[in-house]
């Protein structure tokens, strides 16, 4: 009972005051209406300002992202480019190469046979030489052989020359028919 009889003589607590209830909402519009008029347009502009940064930045992002991307193109088409290049400087270094080998070859095949018949000509001379160094030991031998043979002298030369000659003619006859 001392409970009812108490809450009936105090107010509520949370119902609120019937001049608050007029003079709150007054309050409330008479600084909202400042807030709007003051505060507002320069929230409003601090909020443009930062959207034009933020899509003034996305824009510059976007057109660096294009420019680059044209780069990058460019940088693949010039190295596409540099590739061909290298790989057709090759190829005329691989052929240029094997026309110098064969040159190089052909080359050497026309002086080493220049050598081989230099190498046969001089052999040539020296068997010529020799044979005729040859035919004359040989035939003064054979003409000294045959005087003391024979006894008489030799010493005429055009009988020399025809005995040697004969001499030798019978010799190589008998070498062809052993060789036959």
């Amino acid at each position: 009972m001392f409970l009812a009889e108490a809450a009936e003589h105090e107010p509520n607590i949370f119902l609120p005051h019937g001049a608050e209830l007029v003079i709150g909402p007054i309050a409330f519009a008479i600084i909202f209406g400042l807030f709007a008029w003051k505060l507002l347009p320069k929230i409003v502009k601090t909020l443009d300002e930062r959207s034009d940064l933020i899509e003034g930045g996305l824009k510059r992002s976007a057109e660096a992202e294009d420019e680059a991307k044209r780069t990058l193109e460019a940088y693949k088409a010039q190295l596409a480019d540099a590739r061909q290049e290298a790989a057709r400087l090759r190829e005329e270094a691989r052929e240029q190469g094997a026309q110098i080998i064969a040159e190089m070859k052909e080359q050497a095949q026309v002086e080493a046979r220049g050598i081989v018949e230099n190498a046969r000509a001089q052999i040539e001379a020296e068997r010529a030489q020799a044979l005729t160094s040859l035919r004359s030991e040989v035939g003064a031998l054979s003409v000294d052989l045959a005087g003391r043979v024979v006894g008489e002298s030799l010493e005429d030369e055009a009988r020399q020359r025809r005995v040697v000659d004969r001499f030798l003619e019978e010799l190589e006859a008998a070498n062809a028919s052993k060789v036959l």
